[in-house]
């Protein structure tokens, strides 16, 4: 298991990658600021849930357990981003 260090670096990196392509996306497309900047906020509230998940593990003294936490948030969190990602490229491509 990685260290917990590395899972939350892990989730600052996809919200900012989110947060990249959604201010690249208002650069190209103002008049859809309003849905994209929708998206970035969805963006940072899951990201806090997934720190506030990644804090707080169902069993902290059963290594198994925790092991199965963690797996299973990171399957969340790669989940979580790709679908912000899909939505924002249904944003982009709408005219």
């Amino acid at each position: 298991m990685a260290n917990l260090r590395t899972l939350k670096k892990q989730i600052d990196y996809c919200l900012e990658e989110v947060v990249f392509d959604c201010d690249m996306a208002i650069c190209f497309q103002p008049s859809k600021e309003e849905e994209i900047v929708a998206v970035m906020q969805e963006a940072v509230a899951l990201r806090n849930e997934f720190f506030t998940k990644a804090m707080n593990p169902a069993e902290p003294h059963n290594k198994s357990l925790v092991r199965k936490h963690y797996a299973l948030l990171r399957a969340e969190i790669n989940a979580g981003f790709s679908a912000l990602f899909e939505k924002l490229s249904a944003i982009n491509e709408a005219k």
